[in-house]
Order: structure tokens, then C-alpha cells, then sequence
């Protein structure tokens, strides 16, 4: 576990030199998706939410002084975005956590909800049902002094974990978050970044492409993607600097699908892009992760290192 913890060193120093705005918006507008979804325990599975859990990881710089504050759109339940069946009688619990353990614990980063995933020190939770008629609010956890943030000293900076679960009910939830310097409004902090080992979303409208950004580091020699309740609604397609159109599996209705991909050598230390590309106009909702060779997940990055990839195309010059 060791030399999987230094890859993630390295893959935050790199993403650190370049992080922005958008890098503090989950989802983002690179990944082009429009929210998160949790569902209430009384769900039924085919509505796309496997575990009712998830887990986004916020990085800040060391050089960061003043306080952080992390903001969630919409994270009560009303009938403008969320998925109401009936009248609303689920609670989700937003939790943040920081401190010894809130990242570097095993169970933190596995893309199941199970063990100490609620690992660390519980800075602020709260626990919401139904939403007014708009929705169109924002709900703000802190202000957090950012030395309160696990200290990851190698990648330079603190890490903050947010834990969502759907708790009794049937209803599905969606949100967004957005690491804030300012309580009031959306204010990037500078250098930091966000990530999580699995997402559960909801997909956009028909023909619309959605990106997931993971980086491969240089140990890596293939990856598995996995994929809960797509409802056979399209296609999924794995671009990167040598692969174009790379076909993935893609998972029925209640069900996983998965395809093991190797990594070339071209690949390595470069981000790949795996674009979901919806066929069908009903909503959709879907869950995600990718693992290695070892079974470890891996991190989606909220924009790409390095930025999307580009194939490189190979010429073969004849000579008479």
C-alpha cells in the first residue's frame, strides 16, 4: 500500500501545478455532468444507486492561510432536480471529515462503502429532507481552518473528505459542491483540487457525452472500468494518446458490466478519457469506478491532467 500512496504523491504534485477553478467544481464542466446522485436506503436498485454512499475528496495547499469553506447546491429534496417518488420522505447526511486517517486510510479510498470509510475527525455534518419548491440553494460547510484538513505534507497541503449517505427513503437526492475561499459566493482557492474513487451521476440528455479523467501513473499496466445500471442506453469509449474509439463494456438494467484494458507504454503518466455517450431521452443514473492491476481504484480527477488526451497518430513513411 506503500508504493500506491507515493503514486498518489505524484500524481497531486502534477495536478497541483495546474489546478484552477474548475479543478474545485465536482462535477465539473470538463466532465460534463450536471449532478451527483444519492438515493435513500428504501430505493430499489434501478435507479442507478449501488451502495446509497459518496465520497469526494477535496486537496488545499499548505500555502492556503485563511478558511475554506465547502458549498453544496441543492442538497435538500424537492421536485425541481431530484427524483421524488411520492411525497419526499428521505434524509441524506452530509459529512465532513479531516484529520489523521480522513485520506490516508485504506478504506477511505476503496470504491466500497465498507470498514472505517468514515475514517479521520467528523468536522460538521448535517442531515437534510425535503427542499422548498425552488431549490436552487446553496448550503455551506464552515468556515474550516484548513490546517484542520489531513496533513499529506509530500503532496504539500491538507485533505478534506466529504461523505454523503442516503439514509431512509426512497427518493433520489442530487447535489453539486464547490471549495470556496469565500463563504457567500464560489471563489476558487488557489492550487486546490477535488477528486473521488467512484461517482454515481446522473447522466445528460440523449446524445450528450460525458468524461471521466483518470490518470494513469507509471506503474500501471491495465485498468478495469466498471460500470452499475447503464440500461444498455448507449456506448462506452475509452480515448487516450494511443487508443481512439477504444471499446469498453457497458452494463443492462440492475447489473455491473466491466472490461479489462492494458496500458501502453505511451499511456503512462498521462490522463485517459472514458466517454459515456447516452442514446435513450428518459433520465439516467450510473455508477463508475476503475481499478488497477492490483484492484486498487482509482482517482478521477475534477479536470484532466494535462488536460484531455489527444491520440497521436502513427505514420508509417515507405521508402522507394
Amino acid at each position: 500500500m506503500k508504493v500506491l500512496f507515493n503514486n498518489y504523491i505524484l500524481v497531486f504534485l502534477l495536478l497541483s501545478a495546474g489546478a484552477g477553478a474548475l479543478a474545485q467544481s465536482v462535477p465539473n464542466p470538463s466532465e460534463n455532468i450536471d449532478f451527483l446522485v444519492t438515493y435513500g436506503q428504501n430505493s430499489v436498485k434501478a435507479k442507478g444507486d449501488d451502495d446509497n454512499v459518496q465520497i469526494v475528496f477535496f486537496l488545499v495547499p499548505a500555502s492556503q492561510r485563511g478558511p475554506v469553506y465547502i458549498r453544496v447546491f441543492d442538497p435538500a429534496i424537492g421536485p425541481k432536480y431530484d427524483d421524488v417518488s411520492g411525497s419526499v420522505d428521505t434524509q441524506t447526511k452530509f459529512s465532513i471529515y479531516g484529520g489523521k486517517g480522513a485520506f490516508s486510510s485504506k478504506d477511505a479510498r476503496s470504491a466500497d462503502p465498507v470498514g472505517n470509510y468514515k475514517s479521520g475527525v467528523m468536522l460538521a455534518t448535517k442531515t437534510f429532507g425535503a427542499a422548498p419548491q425552488t431549490g436552487d440553494n446553496w448550503h455551506v460547510f464552515g468556515p474550516l481552518n484548513p490546517m484542520e484538513g489531513e496533513n499529506v505534507e509530500a503532496v504539500g497541503g491538507r485533505v478534506f473528505k466529504v461523505v454523503v449517505e442516503g439514509l431512509k427513503g426512497n427518493d433520489g437526492n442530487v447535489y453539486k459542491f464547490f471549495l470556496s475561499a469565500k463563504k457567500d459566493s464560489n471563489i476558487e482557492v488557489e492550487g486546490a483540487n477535488a477528486f473521488a474513487f467512484e461517482y454515481t451521476f446522473r447522466l445528460l440528455k440523449k446524445d450528450k457525452v460525458t468524461h471521466i479523467y483518470p490518470f494513469i501513473e507509471r506503474s500501471v499496466v491495465s485498468v478495469t472500468q466498471y460500470n452499475y445500471d447503464f440500461d444498455t442506453d448507449g456506448e462506452i469509449l475509452i480515448y487516450s494518446v494511443s487508443k481512439r474509439h477504444h471499446k469498453a463494456a457497458s452494463s443492462g438494467d440492475v447489473n455491473w458490466a466491466s472490461s479489462k484494458h492494458l496500458i501502453t507504454e505511451e499511456e503512462k503518466n498521462t490522463t485517459i478519457d472514458i466517454q459515456i455517450l447516452k442514446k435513450g431521452a428518459e433520465p439516467n443514473n450510473i455508477v463508475v469506478y476503475i481499478t488497477n492491476q492490483y484492484n486498487e481504484p482509482v482517482p478521477f480527477y475534477a479536470v484532466p491532467i494535462g488536460g484531455p488526451p489527444k491520440y497521436k497518430y502513427k505514420t508509417t513513411l515507405k521508402v522507394r
